[in-house]
């Protein structure tokens, strides 16, 4: 049977950076790089007919997915490591006109959603950096109600 799971990532990304200065300011290993222009991996044959190729430059840190029923221990993997690197986060944002985003997916099997709550530190610091939250639900298996 399949588990619930949670990602948490943060990123900042823009135009076109040098993510290695951004890791080397931030004093912090990315979980994954890429370059405006990279081709997005592609998990099907179709869709390397018509490949599909990165708009921006990004640095991420993420938690992966991992099975859990509480977003915060995901958050926590990557907001403890950034969380007393806002100015830096600030000046690389200015230096590099770069933006910057938590993301939250959650995949829920079988109804099992986990507790997803941000306290005020979290909040404080994202809007610190300026920093907007993306939450994705995905709700697994899915039933078209609509046909039943």
């Amino acid at each position: 049977m399949e588990k619930t799971q949670v990602m948490v990532y943060f990123s900042l990304f823009g135009d076109d950076f040098p993510i290695d200065e951004v890791t080397k300011s931030l004093g912090i290993t990315p979980t994954l790089t890429y370059k405006k222009g990279d081709p997005i991996p592609r998990h099907n044959s179709l869709n390397s007919l018509h490949p599909h190729y990165r708009k921006e430059t990004a640095w991420d840190l993420s938690s992966g997915y991992q099975e859990s029923y509480d977003v915060t221990e995901q958050m926590d993997q990557v907001f403890v490591p950034l969380k007393n690197q806002a100015a830096v986060i600030n000046q690389l944002k200015e230096n590099y006109h770069l933006q910057c985003k938590f993301f939250i997916v959650i995949k829920m099997e079988n109804g099992h959603s986990p507790g997803l709550y941000l306290d005020n530190e979290q909040i404080e610091f994202a809007s610190k950096v300026n920093a907007e939250f993306d939450i994705d639900l995905y709700a697994n298996p899915y039933n078209d109600s609509f046909n039943d």
